[in-house]
């Protein structure tokens, strides 16, 4: 692992919201920090309503996490699109951090501690 990057437990319950429906609530988030940057939550999928969440064409590469694949919120009222994304198959040291999503905290989308 990148000695810039930390993964660590997320202390509390985590909520993430959008639309107006909650779409996911866990107590086993896991958080990412990296120098400069704000923290960034995972959720697990099991944790998550995977019915609001269609996969998008977007794909990114860091070179520490890997490849990440981008997902789209559907509500009721519209997409909302990439405004979350997966290392399915992280890098070395990154291993917790597989089978969760990251969101993209906006005026659609919140990601709050509970």
């Amino acid at each position: 692992m990148a000695e810039h990057i930390k993964i660590r437990p997320a202390g509390g319950t985590w909520s993430i919201r959008a639309g107006g429906a909650v779409i996911g609530e866990t107590s086993n988030a896991m958080e990412l920090i990296e120098t400069d940057l704000a923290p960034v939550i995972y959720i697990p999928r099991a944790d998550l309503a995977m019915a609001f969440l269609e996969p998008s064409d977007s794909h990114t590469h860091c070179p520490a996490k890997g490849d990440a694949r981008y997902f789209s919120v559907v509500t009721k009222s519209e997409t909302i699109r990439d405004a979350a994304w997966s290392y399915e198959t992280p890098g070395a040291g990154f291993e917790p951090i597989a089978g969760h999503l990251a969101f993209v905290a906006s005026e659609k989308v919140a990601v709050e501690q509970i």
